[in-house]
């Protein structure tokens, strides 16, 4: 995966929720290459299968777990069956999150023909469905509020653990039509902070990477044409990106590694900390 540097997590446990997809598996292979033994946590079973099959594979420690991060009661099964294969867990990585098109608008601005009439499979700031919206901020904040409850009461009494949240530069500037997604990562990156400092008594630090774009399963068909070209949306992107790129999976790794590194970061919480390729420090000009 070329780290560039060596982390030694030998006798760790870490859980990753949302670890069948592309970015939170590959999270899920560096943390056991690095000699963590982990539990790969997805609502969709054969996926974290999947993934820790991969890492078995190569030589680590892994199992899968069916986990829905929205169900305090399904957290805490997995919690259990974790501990009783693995071991209490060391390091928490919240990945599952996502988005939802009944929380997004169809139109980047809304221009006065938009209050009109109604068009069909035109969704305005108007039309948007309240149920979608609080889906979404459910899927990103309340699913990473509940397992973490869930699973770091261990790390709390022992005086020891880190946690990881994943924010996203929309964080830092919302993106157009996607209002519910962009305040609710907004909410994950203040609840680090919030965080950090409530679990600083109990030796507990948080903190929270906020990826740029990557292409995953969610976004390819926003970003990318059948045949590999980039869509409208894509091309503004990738042009508002100063490294003209969209991000792969290995561009979190380092950064995910230096966080839950005790003897590299053990002095470093409440951080959220951008790998978005310079996308949130261009104003566009």
């Amino acid at each position: 995966m070329g780290k560039g540097f060596s982390v030694d997590l030998s006798g760790k446990v870490a859980l990753v929720t949302g670890g069948g997809g592309v970015l939170c598996g590959s999270m899920a292979k560096a943390l056991a290459e690095s000699g963590a033994a982990v539990a790969v946590a997805d609502l969709r079973k054969e996926a974290a299968d999947a993934v820790a099959a991969e890492i078995v594979a190569a030589g680590g420690k892994a199992m899968g777990v069916a986990c829905n991060v929205l169900e305090r009661a399904s957290l805490d099964q997995a919690n259990t069956e974790v501990e009783a294969t693995l071991g209490p867990i060391d390091i928490l990585i919240n990945g599952a999150g996502g988005n939802h098109p009944k929380g997004t608008t169809s139109k980047e601005y809304l221009f006065p023909e938009d209050l009109a009439e109604a068009v069909d499979g035109v969704t305005t700031f108007y039309d948007l469905d309240p149920d979608g919206v609080q889906f979404v901020f459910n899927l990103n904040f309340l699913g990473t509020l509940l397992p973490t409850q869930a699973f770091t009461k261990h790390m709390a009494t022992t005086g020891s653990g880190t946690v990881i949240n994943i924010s996203s530069m929309n964080a830092f500037t919302p993106l157009t039509k996607i209002p519910a997604y962009s305040g609710a990562k907004a909410a994950i990156s203040n609840f680090t902070q919030w965080l950090a400092v409530h679990m600083s008594k109990v030796g507990v630090r948080v903190n929270a990477i906020a990826p740029g774009f990557f292409l995953t399963d969610q976004n390819r068909s926003l970003l990318t044409q059948d045949d590999g070209s980039l869509t409208p949306r894509g091309q503004t992107i990738v042009g508002q990106t100063p490294m003209n790129k969209f991000g792969s999976a290995d561009d979190l790794v380092g950064c995910l590694l230096w966080l839950v590194s005790e003897e590299a970061a053990g002095f470093v919480t409440g951080t959220v900390i951008p790998v978005d390729g310079g996308f949130s420090a261009f104003s566009g000009v």
